[in-house]
């Protein structure tokens, strides 16, 4: 579980409702045709924005942003430096028995084309499109929040419009307008604090999630390539660390 997301998550909403709660007028901001409006309003529009089959999985992809895939560069490092190490000691060829200690399905990929004797301009043409493929899958993903959060403030307004019409209706009773002004206003308020509060942040960390990933699977190509091309193990490693920040690399040491 990512603590970051969940933490800022939970703090950004109590920030938001003590203060409210605190003022007792809890009951003020709640308003289920508002929230059908902004939540019910912006999920319908996104679904019109994409294929069926995509949007059944935005619940799945949301989720992401609080169980990102556990990644461990160091450890893919290791792993490559010593199957570098065996390559030089009984060949490519050897490889192929380490497959099965290896749970990386791209790496698994990539390691049985090399394995199986293509040259470096295949394995990299290869799993190349298949990390493009991985990018475009994930910018959708975000994009599809990205729009709730677009959404949200838009049918915020929308609602806040209704509201007003609906109390223009009733100008005959003035004891009614203030009432009627603050409901008018609450969708505002939801569509702001669904954008900002909740899909946004969403967004913001799958796009940071999706970086790591393909990083990732960019060092991992970078090295299945150099093993292919006869490095030593030293180059290897020293190739494959300049994908990785500083502080992780001290860590390492």
């Amino acid at each position: 579980m990512d603590l970051a997301s969940v933490i800022g998550l939970v703090l950004a909403m109590a920030l938001t409702f003590i203060p409210i709660i605190l003022s007792g007028q809890i009951m003020a901001f709640i308003d289920i045709g508002s929230m059908m409006i902004v939540f019910g309003g912006g999920l319908a529009a996104t679904m019109a924005s994409y294929p069926l089959k995509s949007f059944l999985g935005l619940g799945k992809v949301m989720g992401k942003a609080y169980f990102p895939p556990k990644l461990d560069p160091v450890g893919v490092v290791n792993t490559l430096v010593d199957l570098g190490e065996k390559a030089r000691r009984e060949g490519i060829l050897a490889l192929e028995r380490e497959l099965k200690g290896i749970d990386d399905p791209f790496l698994i990929k990539a390691i049985q084309l090399a394995v199986d004797g293509n040259e470096v301009e295949v394995i990299e043409s290869v799993m190349g499109t298949e990390i493009e493929y991985i990018e475009a899958r994930h910018s959708e993903g975000k994009a599809m929040v990205d729009d709730i959060a677009a959404f949200a403030p838009g049918f915020g307004m929308i609602g806040t419009l209704v509201g007003l019409i609906q109390m223009l209706q009733n100008l005959s009773d003035p004891s009614n307008i203030g009432a009627g002004m603050a409901i008018a206003l609450i969708t505002t308020f939801y569509g702001s604090l669904f954008a900002n509060g909740i899909f946004t942040p969403i967004a913001n960390k799958l796009g940071r999630n999706s970086k790591a990933e393909v990083l990732l699977k960019n060092m991992s190509l970078a090295g299945i390539l150099s093993i292919q091309s006869g490095d030593n193990p030293r180059v290897l490693r020293e190739k494959l660390e300049t994908f990785i920040a500083p502080a992780l690399r001290k860590a390492k040491e």
